[in-house]
């Protein structure tokens, strides 16, 4: 177990520019060219670098066309991972553990498994390797998104459901990047000025589950067994009405954009980033960091409690149950807002506080 905390971002810009001349061979600039161009580069870094920037940066669109200037790990002006990067964030931020479950990645440790199983219990489960190979059968079995590279630029928004996004109007910020991740019951319409439009993944369990548009990624995050065969059943059957709880037998979601996060990256986010703190990270802790992993600039909305210090959701009305989930013991709201701040306070996410 490590210490604690202690005191101490939808298009993917993939088409490198490379100068050539008619016939595509590649052109060297003379040296008056690169010197005139690295001063135009050096002055729009300058002045973009003095503007506070949500997903909409100014820069992107220069880096765009010049990006083989760039000697960083993204062609963002800032991106989560750094070559010379904090050791607070290193020690915790481990690359190699993909996000998102596929046949290939879908063998668990027995350790793994135990943990996985233990989070919320169900009688007897069927053989796990036997339900995988049936979900991939009804889902795609690629991977996505690990595409990460000096010519990519991903903005991302994690749009949680704090009532302090009400009156903040932050929607056009929030639909200007090119990922907007949504999660559980969260909604757009009435709320657009504060929360946007544009949602691209939404992340649910089968407790939480709605109904998305075709165009819309569902993120699903497993506890059990159980729930992959109710995405399974949901998308096709429709015949699991029950897990602990009454949940939706048939859901309208695009089965050729449903995702699954990986039970081996859930274990990775509670043990590396929360250090083992509540019984399991929350729906939106879990999110942050799936954009963490597949985004190169990352922006949060709607975490925390809103000005007056109330933690609900931004379309509630009435306040009384505000906050209940920090008081079940499963999740530990306060250490886990307290993690998305130094990711902040280090300058890998950019957060947006709301009202």
């Amino acid at each position: 177990m490590r210490r604690g905390v202690g005191h101490e971002g939808l298009n993917v810009i993939n088409k490198s520019f490379q100068p050539t001349d008619c016939d595509g061979d590649d052109m060297p600039l003379p040296k008056w060219r690169k010197i005139r161009i690295s001063a135009v580069l050096f002055c729009v870094i300058t002045f973009t670098t003095l503007l506070s920037y949500t997903c909409w940066d100014p820069s992107l669109y220069f880096f765009k066309y010049v990006h083989f200037f760039n000697k960083g790990l993204c062609a963002c002006r800032q991106c989560v991972t750094e070559p010379d990067d904090d050791p607070w964030f290193t020690e915790r931020f481990n690359h190699s553990i993909r996000p998102l479950m596929t046949r290939d990645n879908s063998v668990l440790t027995d350790e793994t498994f135990k943990w996985w199983q233990g989070l919320q219990s169900e009688g007897q489960p069927d053989k796990f390797s036997e339900v995988v190979e049936e979900l991939f059968q009804v889902i795609p079995d690629e991977v996505f998104y690990m595409d990460a590279g000096p010519g990519r630029c991903r903005t991302c928004a994690v749009v949680g459901n704090s009532g302090n996004l009400k009156g903040s109007r932050y929607g056009n910020a929030i639909d200007s990047c090119d990922f907007i991740i949504r999660m559980n019951q969260a909604r757009t319409t009435g709320f657009e000025e504060d929360v946007g439009t544009r949602t691209t993944h939404h992340v649910m369990y089968p407790e939480s589950a709605i109904d998305l548009d075709n165009s819309i990624s569902l993120v699903l995050i497993p506890f059990k067994t159980l729930d992959l065969q109710w995405i399974i059943s949901a998308l096709t059957t429709g015949t699991i009405e029950h897990t602990y709880v009454p949940v939706i037998p048939r859901i309208k979601a695009n089965k050729d954009k449903v995702l699954i996060y990986s039970p081996t990256f859930f274990k990775y986010v509670y043990e590396s980033w929360l250090e083992g703190h509540g019984r399991y990270p929350s729906t939106g802790f879990l999110s942050l960091l799936l954009a963490l992993h597949i985004c190169d600039q990352v922006s949060v909305f709607g975490f925390g409690a809103d000005q007056y210090g109330n933690w609900h959701h931004y379309w509630e009305e009435d306040n009384h149950l505000a906050g209940a989930f920090r008081h079940t013991g499963v999740h530990d709201g306060d250490y886990e807002y307290n993690v998305t701040l130094l990711l902040a306070d280090k300058h890998k996410i950019q957060m947006f506080k709301g009202r």
